[in-house]
C-alpha cells in the first residue's frame, strides 16, 4: 500500500510561492530533490501545480546552468515517473502522466491500494481536498528563510489545518529544516 506524501517549500510564515526567488533551492537541496524524485512511486498533480512542473517535459530549460544542481538529472526522473493528475479542466496531459477526472477519491483510493512505496501529493488545493477525506499520511515541510506574505504566496494548508504530530525534523544544506509530520 502506497503512503501519500504532500510536500513543499514553506516560507516562515506559512506561504508557498514558487516564483520568490527566496524559494530557489541551491545545490544541496536540488539533489535531494532528485533522490527525491527518483526514489518516489510516483506523484499526484492538481492542475496548477502540474502545469508549472510541465516546463521539465520539454528542453526550454537552462541545459547548461549548474549555480542551481544537475538540472538535466532533475528532468530526467521527473519524467521517468509516474504522474497523475486530477483536473475536471485539462483535457490531456503529457507523456507518463494519467489525467484523473471525475471521482478522483476513488482513483486515488486505488492508486494507494494498488502501488508500493511513497507518492507525492503536489498542490495545497488538492492536499486540503486529500486531507479532508484523510488520505495523506505524511506531511513534509521544507522550511526555507524567507517571508512571503499573502499578497505574495498561497496558504501551505488550504481550507482546515489538520492536527498533525511532529515526527522527523532534518537540516538539508545551509538553511533548510525538513519537518516530517503526521495526522495526529
Amino acid at each position: 500500500m502506497a503512503k501519500l506524501v504532500f510536500g513543499m517549500n514553506v516560507s516562515l510564515d506559512g506561504y508557498v510561492n514558487h516564483d520568490h526567488p527566496g524559494f530557489m533551492p541551491d545545490p544541496v537541496l536540488f539533489n535531494y530533490f532528485i533522490a527525491q524524485t527518483r526514489n518516489t512511486a510516483g506523484s499526484i498533480y492538481g492542475r496548477g501545480l502540474y502545469e508549472l512542473m510541465r516546463y521539465w517535459d520539454g528542453d526550454d530549460w537552462d541545459q547548461d546552468n549548474r549555480e542551481q544542481g544537475d538540472l538535466r538529472a532533475f528532468a530526467e526522473a521527473w519524467r521517468a515517473m509516474p504522474k497523475w493528475v486530477v483536473s475536471q479542466s485539462l483535457k490531456d496531459v503529457g507523456p507518463n502522466a494519467t489525467l484523473i477526472g471525475d471521482d478522483f477519491e476513488a482513483a486515488i483510493r486505488k492508486l494507494k491500494a494498488e502501488i508500493d512505496g511513497e507518492i507525492e501529493v503536489g498542490g495545497p488545493h488538492l492536499a486540503a481536498s486529500l486531507t479532508k477525506l484523510a488520505l495523506i499520511d505524511q506531511y513534509h515541510l521544507f522550511l526555507r528563510p524567507v517571508v512571503v506574505g499573502k499578497d505574495e504566496g498561497r496558504p501551505f494548508f488550504v481550507g482546515e489545518y489538520p492536527r498533525l504530530r511532529l515526527v522527523t525534523d532534518e537540516r538539508i544544506g545551509e538553511d533548510v529544516i525538513k519537518l516530517t509530520y503526521v495526522p495526529a
